[in-house]
C-alpha cells in the first residue's frame, strides 16, 4: 500500500498541493487522525518534495482543479481523508488564477526591511506622515551660535530637566567631534569651531550651578560636610543625562592638548567631584585622567588634578584610596625614568604630592611602603648576588635612586609615626647597599644622591644614620694634586646624573664639582646634628680627615673650601663642648637631653647660623648656573687668539714706557698669565686663572668665615680653567673685561 501511494503521489507532481495540504492537516492535526496505514507516509512522501519547491514555478489555478478531480478516482482512500480534514482545500476556487494572487495568498520574504509605520499600519496618507517622520528623526540639528545663547538664558532664568537634555546632546555631539567620530544617535551636530568653543565654555561655566538648582542642592561652601547629589529626590530622574555628561567631559579631557584648556576642564571637573563619586564607572575613568595629567601634564593642569584626587580620597577613601596610591606610584616610577634639570620641578611635585596623599591614610601608606620597599631589596639583592651587568643596570638607574628619594621623604615628612617607623631601617639597609654595590668614581654622583637622600631621613626621624665615612672615603679615592688631562667647556652638573665617563675623571670640572659636592653635603649632614649633645664626638673622625687631607692638598681652590669647613665643624664643637660643661645632668637622663638639644636649637649654633647664610648664597649661584647654562646653550662662542693679546701687551709697553721699567722679564713670559702673588711653600691658590667677577659667589663664602684667605694670601695661576658661568654670561653679553682678564697660554 505504501509503495502504491509512493507512485500516486509522484503522478500528480503538484509540490504547492502537498504543501498546503500538509499545512492544513497539521492545523487540524490530521497526522493523528488519519489512517494508520496511510498517514505516516504521507508525511515523509510531503518532507522529501517540500525540499523542491523553490526550484519550481507555480502552476496556474485551473490545473490544480483538474488535479484535484483526478484525485478522486486514483486514490480515493487519500481524496476522503481530504474531505474528512480540509474542505476548503476541495472546493478551490477557479478565480485565483494569477501569480501576483498566489503571491498574496503565500506569504514571501521582501528583499528589503521597511521602517515601522508602514502602508499596512495605516493609509497611503498615514504612511507617507510616518515615513518623513523617520527621516526627519535621522538628520541631526545643527546647532549655532544663537542656539548656545538661548539656552545659557534659559538655564539661568528656569533650569529644567528638559533644558539640561538638550544641552547634554549638544554637548556629546560637541565631544564627539574632537575624535573624529560622528554625532551618532545625537540629536545634535557640531559643525563649526566658533559653535564648539562656545558650547564648551556654556557648559565649562553654567552646567554646574545649573545641576544645583534642578537637584535642589545648596553650594558646597555653605556645607559643613560634602552632601552627594545621589540623596536628592529628583536624582533617579536626571541620572541618565547626569552620566552621558559626566562621560563626556572625561572624554573631552583625553582628547585636549591646549594647557589652558585643559586647566579649565579640570576645575569644571573639580567642581563635578561629587557628581563623579555618585557613578563608579565614570568615576574610574576620571581617575584614569586625573593620573594622567598629574604627572604629565603642565605646571597648572598637575595641581588641579592632585586637588581633585586628594577630594576623591579624601570622600571615599575606603572605595578609591588604595587604587589611587598604586596608580600614582606607578605612574611616578614612570615618568622620572631621565632626569634633566626641566624635569626636576616635575619630579620633586610628584614627590611631595604623593607624600600628601600617603599622609591620609598610616595604614595603608605601611602596606604600600611595605611592598614597595620590599620590591627595591629584592632588586639590590639580585644585583648583590648575580653580579651581571643587566642587575647592575636594574639598581643604578634614575627609577630606582628617585624612589628611594620618594620613601625618604614620605617617612621624614610623616613622622612621628608608630605606624611607619619599623620601616626606617630597612629603607636605609637598601640605600647603604645601594652606595656599597659599585663603589668606583664612576658612581660617586649617585653616592651623593644617596647621602643626600640619606641626611634627609637622618634628619627628620631623629635616626643616626653613618653618612660621613662614605663622603670623607672620596677625599682618600681622589687625588686633587694630579693635574688634570683635559680642559672642560663647563661645569658638571651632578644633580642630573647618576654616573661619569672616562673622559669626565680627566676633566678639571670633575674635581672642582666633587669638592663642592662634599662640602655642601658635609655641610647639610653637620648642620642637622649641630644641635646634638653628641657632636664634638660625631665632628672628631671628620676633624681629623680634613686636617689630613688639608697637609697633603697643595692646590690652593681646594684646600681653601675644606679648611674654611673644617674651622666652622671646630668652632661648634667647641660651643657644645661649653654649654655641656655647664649642664647639671647625666648621659643616662634621656629627658634631660632631649630638653638641652631642643633649646640649643632654639638658640642656635654657630654652625647653623653659618648654614642659614650659606643657603641663601648657594641658591643664588645655582639660578646663576642654570640661567647661564640657558643663555649659552646654542651660542657659539668667540675664539680668543693668544697672538693678539701679546700684540695688544707689547703696544701698552711701548706706550706706557715708564710704567713698566721696574717691571720683572717674568712678566712677559710666554705663560701669559698674570701673576698675582705667591705662596711661601710654592702651592698655587687658584687654578681657574679665573678674575674676580667669576667666582663672586664663592668669594661671598669665604667672607663668611673668620679666617678668611689661605695662609700666605693670594698665589699665581699655574694651571689656565675655562670660564665659570658668570663669565660666561659677560662674554656673551660683549663685556671685553672678562677677554682682558683671562690670557690662555699657548699650551691651550
Amino acid at each position: 500500500m505504501a509503495a502504491k501511494q509512493k507512485r500516486k503521489l509522484e503522478d500528480l507532481s503538484l509540490d504547492e498541493f502537498l504543501l498546503t495540504a500538509a499545512d492544513s492537516a497539521g492545523e487540524s492535526g490530521s497526522e493523528e487522525e488519519a489512517p494508520k496505514k496511510s498517514g505516516p507516509k504521507k508525511k515523509k512522501d510531503l518532507k522529501s518534495s517540500a525540499a523542491s519547491i523553490d526550484a519550481k514555478k507555480k502552476g496556474k489555478a485551473s490545473k490544480h482543479k483538474e488535479q484535484l478531480s483526478n484525485l478522486k478516482s486514483k486514490d480515493p482512500e487519500f481524496y476522503k481523508f481530504l474531505q474528512d480534514n480540509d474542505q476548503t482545500l476541495l472546493n478551490f476556487d477557479d478565480t485565483d488564477s494569477s501569480e501576483d494572487e498566489d503571491e498574496k495568498k503565500y506569504h514571501t520574504l521582501p528583499s528589503a526591511l521597511e521602517e515601522a509605520g508602514s502602508e499596512d499600519e495605516g493609509g497611503d496618507g498615514d504612511g507617507q506622515k510616518a515615513s518623513k517622520k523617520a527621516k526627519n528623526k535621522d538628520e541631526a540639528i545643527k546647532i549655532t551660535d544663537k542656539m548656545v545663547e538661548e539656552w545659557r538664558a534659559a538655564l539661568k532664568k528656569e533650569p529644567s530637566p528638559r533644558l539640561f537634555r538638550d544641552v547634554t546632546q549638544a554637548f556629546k555631539a560637541a565631544v564627539a567631534t574632537t575624535k573624529g567620530e560622528g554625532a551618532g544617535q545625537c540629536r545634535y551636530k557640531v559643525a563649526d569651531s566658533s559653535v564648539f568653543n562656545a558650547l564648551v565654555l556654556f557648559c565649562i561655566k553654567d552646567i554646574y550651578v545649573a545641576l544645583q538648582r534642578i537637584l535642589s542642592l545648596k553650594p558646597e561652601r555653605d556645607q559643613k560636610k560634602l552632601v552627594l547629589p545621589s540623596s536628592s529626590s529628583r536624582w533617579q530622574k536626571n541620572q541618565l543625562d547626569i552620566k552621558m555628561y559626566l562621560s563626556g567631559v572625561v572624554q573631552l579631557l583625553s582628547c585636549l592638548t591646549e594647557a589652558t584648556v585643559i586647566s579649565a576642564v579640570l576645575q569644571h571637573a573639580n567642581q563635578l567631584v561629587p557628581y563623579y563619586l555618585c557613578l563608579p564607572k565614570q568615576c574610574r575613568h576620571l581617575v584614569k585622567q586625573l593620573i594622567k595629567q598629574w604627572s604629565t601634564g603642565e605646571e597648572t593642569s598637575r595641581v588641579l588634578a592632585f586637588l581633585a584626587l586628594n577630594k576623591i580620597c579624601r570622600q571615599k577613601p575606603d572605595s578609591y584610596l588604595n587604587p589611587i596610591l598604586k596608580q600614582m606610584y606607578i605612574s611616578y616610577v614612570q615618568n622620572c625614568k631621565f632626569t634633566s634639570p626641566n624635569m626636576l620641578p616635575m619630579i620633586n611635585f610628584m614627590q611631595r604630592t604623593l607624600t600628601e596623599m600617603y599622609a591620609l591614610d598610616t595604614q595603608a601608606t605601611y602596606q604600600h611602603a611595605f611592598i614597595y620597599i620590599r620590591q627595591l631589596a629584592i632588586h639590590l639583592r639580585n644585583a648583590m648576588t648575580m653580579k651581571k651587568k643587566e642587575t647592575f643596570q636594574s639598581v643604578y638607574n634614575w627609577q630606582f635612586i628617585h624612589c628611594l628619594y620618594l620613601w625618604c621623604r614620605a617617612l621624614s615628612t610623616l613622622h612621628p609615626s608608630d605606624v611607619l617607623q619599623p620601616l626606617i631601617y630597612p629603607l636605609c639597609q637598601v640605600i647603604l647597599g645601594t652606595i656599597k654595590l659599585v663603589p668606583t668614581a664612576r658612581f660617586y654622583p649617585l653616592r651623593m644622591h644617596c647621602c643626600r637622600a640619606l641626611t634627609l631621613l637622618s634628619s627628620s626621624t631623629n635616626t643616626f644614620v653613618p653618612v660621613l665615612p662614605f663622603l670623607l672615603e672620596i677625599f682618600q679615592q681622589v687625588d686633587f694634586n694630579k693635574k688634570p688631562g683635559r680642559m672642560s667647556k663647563k661645569p658638571i652638573n651632578f644633580a642630573v646624573i647618576l654616573k661619569l665617563n672616562k673622559v669626565n675623571l680627566m676633566e678639571k670640572a670633575y674635581k672642582d664639582g666633587m669638592i663642592d659636592q662634599l662640602y655642601d653635603l658635609i655641610l647639610e649632614y653637620f648642620h642637622t646634628q649641630a644641635g646634638s649633645i653628641g657632636f664634638p664626638e660625631l665632628a672628631l673622625p671628620t676633624v681629623i680627615q680634613l686636617k689630613a687631607f688639608l697637609k697633603e692638598c697643595k692646590v690652593g681652590n681646594y684646600a681653601k673650601p675644606v679648611r674654611q669647613l673644617l674651622e666652622k665643624v671646630q668652632e661648634n664643637s667647641s660651643y657644645i663642648t661649653g654649654r655641656r660643661q655647664k649642664a647639671a645632668f647625666g648621659v643616662a637622663d634621656a629627658a634631660a637631653v632631649a630638653s638641652w638639644e631642643k633649646q640649643v636649637q632654639q638658640e642656635g649654633t654657630p654652625l647653623s647660623r653659618y648654614y642659614a647664610q650659606w643657603k641663601k648664597l648657594r641658591e643664588k649661584e645655582i639660578q646663576l648656573e642654570i640661567s647661564g647654562k640657558e643663555r649659552m646653550e646654542d651660542l657659539d662662542l668667540p675664539e680668543i687668539k693668544r697672538k693678539k693679546v701679546q700684540e695688544k701687551k707689547v703696544e701698552d709697553k711701548k706706550e706706557f714706557k715708564d710704567l713698566f721699567e721696574s717691571d720683572s722679564d717674568s712678566d712677559g713670559d710666554d705663560t701669559g698669565l698674570k701673576v698675582r702673588g705667591k705662596k711661601s711653600g710654592g702651592a698655587s691658590d687658584d687654578e681657574d686663572g679665573a678674575s674676580d667677577d667669576e667666582d663672586d659667589a664663592r668669594e661671598d663664602l669665604s667672607d663668611l668665615s673668620e679666617g678668611g684667605d689661605v695662609e700666605g694670601g693670594d698665589s699665581d695661576h699655574d694651571a689656565p680653567q675655562p670660564l665659570s658661568s658668570s663669565a660666561l654670561i659677560k662674554l656673551a653679553e660683549g663685556d671685553e673685561d672678562v677677554v682682558e682678564d683671562l690670557q690662555l697660554s699657548d699650551d691651550d
